[in-house]
């Protein structure tokens, strides 16, 4: 691996970055291997809305989380002073830090950081629509804890006792995949030798729904909300909204191989970039997402042509998957790598989604199957990708994870098999 950034001849290598626990919690399922499941089979959780009534709304679907059970994560008391999406984190988080099994890293050397684009939106609207009087609300006294964006954070760090870096990412739908990259990156330089990293979202609210409604992100097919989500298609009209959360421990590779942890794979390279370009819409041609992927690649030392998946953004919205397929062949060229969006399946978690989706990809590195986009009836002409409608072997090699939000925010990821 090449030496950290500013480093001279006497300057350590950077530490690789293993990946040795997962945990979720999404509409497709409680455990990795439900997700993985509903991921091969195409199938679709978005449903009517149960939750609230929707009366009055443009869209009245989405893509819940049913039959939340945070007990063995919570207390009663625990649960009732933390908002739904720190619920969804803790039990995420507790699910990987269990799968990575025990670990010997001192509290002091562990960190956790963690994403969300809306933070306690439950709480937020109950506390601010419900008020007694006109544009007050009625906040009740611990509404500040449960809104800030970094409840999530904290209530894991409470729970595992870590003592080292406690951070929080908000940068909209690209937060949770930010936040696994900011782990990583502590690792890396050794500020820590382990960290939970990972995003929460649980803003299908009313008021939220309207908000992307009237600014014409959301599909409105409540007549089929099943087939609402086709990423990449010709007929796609926006996204579904999704709630959920997911978390993956990474740790120091040495660290991790002495003592014998199972290794799902290497987090090998980081991305980062800005469109610097709308508050919402990306640039035609994909130019930041682009240089995000390269970025990527160079970071991980790989070209083009050694990636075996691009688990796409794909976000339903005719503006961003035009871009990421124009930004995809920029990079990848002639290479007609296999690209697939999840969001067919889970709805658009926005600060979780990139989470959710690295988790998918690190299960397609050990599964080695690239799963297919649900909803992809005919592909638009303008897409012109090797999108994969049917569940298909893909060879032990690299795989890469996008991740694009509002703002010009973009990160990508890229998981590769850990040599035996």
């Amino acid at each position: 691996m090449s030496p950290a950034a500013g480093g001279g001849a006497s300057a350590r290598p950077r530490a690789r970055v293993a990946v040795t626990g997962l945990g979720v919690r999404t509409p497709a399922g409680a455990h990795p291997k439900e997700l993985w499941d509903a991921l091969l089979a195409g199938r679709s959780t978005a449903r009517p809305i149960t939750s609230f009534d929707t009366e009055g709304l443009g869209a009245t679907f989405a893509c819940e989380v049913h039959g939340l059970d945070v007990e063995g994560y919570l207390t009663p008391k625990q649960a009732s002073r933390l908002d739904r999406v720190a619920q969804l984190a803790v039990c995420a988080a507790g699910d990987a830090m269990d799968d990575a099994g025990p670990v010997r890293t001192p509290p002091e050397r562990q960190a956790v950081v963690t994403g969300s684009g809306f933070g306690g939106a439950h709480t937020y609207e109950a506390g601010l629509l419900a008020g007694r009087h006109a544009g007050r609300g009625n906040p009740g006294p611990l509404h500040v804890p449960m809104v800030m964006h970094n409840a999530m954070a904290a209530a894991i760090s409470i729970r595992h006792r870590i003592l080292g870096p406690s951070l929080s990412v908000a940068t909209a739908c690209a937060s949770g995949a930010h936040a696994i990259a900011e782990a990583a990156r502590l690792v890396r330089d050794g500020t820590a030798d382990l960290a939970v990293a990972g995003g929460s979202e649980a803003s299908i609210t009313p008021s939220v729904l309207l908000a992307f409604e009237r600014c014409r992100a959301l599909s409105l097919r409540n007549d089929e909300p099943e087939r609402a989500s086709r990423p990449f298609d010709r007929d796609r009209d926006g996204f579904v909204l999704a709630e959920g959360a997911a978390f993956v421990v990474l740790e120091n590779l040495e660290h991790a191989l002495a003592r014998g942890a199972h290794v799902y794979g290497e987090l090998s390279g980081l991305g980062f970039s800005s469109d610097a370009h709308h508050i919402t819409a990306p640039p035609e041609q994909g130019d930041g997402a682009a240089r995000c992927m390269r970025a990527a690649l160079a970071d991980a030392g790989l070209t083009p042509g050694e990636i075996a998946h691009v688990n796409a953004h794909g976000s339903s919205t005719p503006l961003n998957d035009l871009a990421e397929a124009r930004a995809i062949n920029q990079v990848f060229g002639t290479v007609r790598v296999p690209v697939t969006s999840t969001k067919g399946v889970t709805g658009h978690a926005i600060g979780a989604a990139g989470a959710i989706e690295a988790v998918a990809a690190v299960l397609a590195l050990n599964e080695r199957a690239v799963p297919p986009t649900a909803n992809l009836s005919v592909l638009d002409p303008q897409c012109d990708l090797d999108v994969v409608t049917e569940a298909r072997p893909m060879p032990a090699a690299p795989v890469m994870s996008n991740s694009f939000g509002f703002g010009g925010h973009n990160a990508s990821l890229i998981f590769s098999p850990v040599p035996s």
